[in-house]
């Protein structure tokens, strides 16, 4: 797949993630039971939903190229049922690039291993889907000429400010976000099982990523994170249970740890914005550790998003510069 291997590359290169493509004889995936018609896949790369039912298997996001083949055994596991729809939540490599291998096999018929190639036979048509943004940034012209459909493009794309079907007997509402994590954000609220995935707007073991080179800002991140909010519901006074949100990396979560990570953000943002009001310096903010208090629960050693990386990205998002 020229088109999304030349994206991935870039992509990989701009945003630091040449180190993170796994072998994939060294990574071991694990399915966990969320609830309802869903589970969560981890282990590929960002998380991957998957909703099961008598219809088939939608997934949301696809994990990293290299692990397409471990993530469709773990599927069979599952159930032999074909995959019909994927969502993509947003452009980065390790959550579109096993598009590509779904797109191939096609989406009717069981999947077997021949040879060491994934073969489907197919009679519907896979739809992928996502918000235009993700489409516009993975066909975007390398030089003067737009490259044609690819495998695993999403050709399924939206321009409003949610889509919505139904599909293994539930209401599936794709909301955009926009200029949250990227400008392309999807979150997707599975409206009979009561859960939400939210892709890398919201990941429960570090600071989010804000992505200003394709659209990001601190303001639609609050915002989304708001929006999450607003659509979650607690099932019973200690905020337990209820709604679950699956994130695009780190643990199933609840309501209460939406409001911990929202509460987070805005407040290292307003310490940022004081201090640009007092005409400091990005050094000098970085130098005073807005995040300090936070360091201890958001950064480990192979945390992807630094303090000093988050502070700036804050800063260039309030500033512009």
């Amino acid at each position: 797949m020229r088109m999304i291997s030349q994206f991935a590359f870039a992509a990989l290169l701009s945003i630091g993630l040449a180190a993170a493509q796994p072998n994939p004889d060294a990574v071991q995936l694990h399915m966990y039971p969320v609830q309802g018609n869903t589970y969560m896949l981890a282990g590929a790369g960002g998380n991957i939903t998957v909703q099961v039912g008598k219809s088939g298997v939608l997934l949301v996001d696809t994990g990293l190229a290299p692990m397409a083949p471990k993530v469709i055994a773990e599927l069979q596991k599952l159930t032999r049922a074909s995959v019909y729809f994927i969502v993509n939540t947003h452009v980065h490599p390790d959550h579109v690039g096993g598009n590509e291998a779904f797109a191939t096999i096609g989406s009717k018929g069981e999947i077997d291993s021949v040879g060491g190639r994934i073969a489907q036979v197919g009679e519907q048509p896979l739809r992928i889907i996502a918000h235009e943004n993700v489409l516009n940034r993975m066909t975007k012209p390398a030089g003067k000429d737009t490259p044609g459909a690819q495998p695993g493009i999403p050709e399924d794309e939206y321009f409003t400010p949610f889509k919505d079907l139904h599909f293994n007997g539930e209401a599936i509402i794709i909301y955009h976000e926009p200029k949250a994590h990227t400008d392309g954000d999807s979150i997707v609220l599975f409206r009979g099982s009561d859960v939400i995935s939210t892709g890398d707007i919201f990941t429960p073991g570090g600071y989010p990523f804000i992505d200003l080179e394709r659209g990001g800002s601190v303001q639609g991140e609050i915002d989304a994170l708001d929006h999450i909010l607003e659509l979650t519901v607690p099932g019973n006074t200690q905020q337990e249970g209820g709604t679950y949100v699956i994130p695009g990396h780190g643990r199933i979560s609840e309501e209460s740890d939406v409001v911990e990570y929202r509460d987070m953000v805005v407040i290292v943002r307003d310490r940022i914005q004081d201090m640009i009001k007092k005409n400091m310096s990005l050094e000098q903010i970085k130098a005073a550790q807005p995040t300090l208090d936070y360091d201890t629960e958001y950064i480990t050693p192979t945390s992807f998003v630094k303090a000093d990386q988050f502070i700036e990205a804050i800063y260039r998002s309030l500033t512009g510069k």
